[in-house]
């Protein structure tokens, strides 16, 4: 029988809570057994992307990325919902440019750039956003360095296409499940869908990988190092994954999803965490997983990076204070 989601962050205003968002959340070891849960475990949701670290799998363990001489950064890139900043557009044009490919070769479609200076002096010059700007951008460039290895054709989004193949095969092997389905993501490419244990599962599978040998291990743990070693890579300046991260006293690879979800990897506990909030609110999903991290001790409520996820104040358009977002009690430390 499934389990109701659970609450997980509440809204004050007058000292009344207003609002208050529910969700799941599983805490897993390496053996795949659930640590700690909330809401229901078996929960079927799509992690959208913060499943980019196993998409990014194949990558690395067909051989691709030492074929292409990727580095950290590079590897980062492919797990990343970057912001369209100057560092990350760069980035993929230089790496697209010495796969002898362009804007052209992506399919994630253009989005413009979350990095407010560059947005805003690209409206002054007229410039119009492209896909380089997606922030899925460096995701789509490892896939098309994956499809060159494999020697695939051009449309690599395609459910049927060599690099979707092998990315749901390493999805089903690290998640333990067979994904029931997947839904078409904002940058075009699938999106398997799998349990909260699943998921959590698999981020498992991330923590621990540096203890294996094995080929797949290999490579989660080399892509799980190169989040942790550029974490502005990953997300950017201001958001919550790169400024959480920095936060941590011990490594962390931390990475959301469109709608409420959020995974976080602790190689040094070998734990691996999923999160969902039922409705899709991102100021709930930063909220909770902050109020996880800190309850684990992975970091510090007062943690200026930490503090403005974990218990920001409502404020109005006077500017004057009129509540405040914190964790609910069955959530909070």
């Amino acid at each position: 029988m499934s389990k109701a989601p659970a609450p997980m962050v509440e809204i004050l205003r007058g000292g009344m809570v207003e609002c208050q968002h529910l969700g799941h959340a599983v805490i897993c070891d390496g053996s795949g057994d659930i640590l700690q849960a909330w809401g229901d475990p078996q929960a079927v949701v799509y992690p959208r992307s913060s499943s980019k670290m196993i998409q990014a799998l194949p990558l690395v363990a067909s051989g691709a990325a030492d074929a292409f001489g990727l580095d950290d950064k590079r590897l980062a890139l492919a797990c990343a919902s970057h912001e369209g900043a100057p560092i990350h557009v760069d980035e993929v044009t230089t790496w697209l440019s010495e796969l002898g490919l362009g804007e052209s070769d992506l399919r994630c479609g253009a989005q413009p750039s979350r990095d407010k200076e560059l947005k805003l002096q690209m409206i002054r010059d007229g410039e119009r956003p492209c896909q380089l700007h997606n922030n899925c951008s460096g995701k789509h460039a490892g896939f098309l360095t994956l499809g060159k290895h494999l020697g695939a054709g051009p449309d690599y989004v395609d459910p049927t296409h060599p690099v979707q193949k092998a990315a749901l095969e390493v999805f089903d092997e690290v998640t333990q499940e067979t994904s029931p389905c997947f839904g078409i993501d904002g940058c075009s490419a699938p999106n398997p869908a799998a349990t909260m244990h699943g998921t959590a599962r698999a981020m498992a599978f991330f923590a621990t990988a540096h203890q294996r040998n094995d080929v797949l291990s290999k490579a989660a743990a080399r892509l799980a190092a190169a989040m942790y070693a550029f974490p502005e890579m990953v997300a950017g300046e201001g958001r919550a994954c790169t400024l959480i991260m920095r936060a941590a006293k011990e490594p962390l690879a931390l990475k959301t999803g469109a709608e409420g979800y959020f995974i976080a990897i602790l190689p040094n506990r070998g734990i691996g965490i999923s999160l969902k909030i039922a409705d899709g609110a991102t100021r709930a999903a930063n909220c909770a997983i902050a109020a996880i991290l800190v309850r684990l001790g992975v970091v510090d409520a007062d943690h200026p990076n930490v503090k403005q996820f974990l218990n920001p104040e409502v404020r109005n358009w006077r500017g004057l204070l009129t509540g405040e977002i914190r964790a609910a009690a069955g959530l909070a430390a």
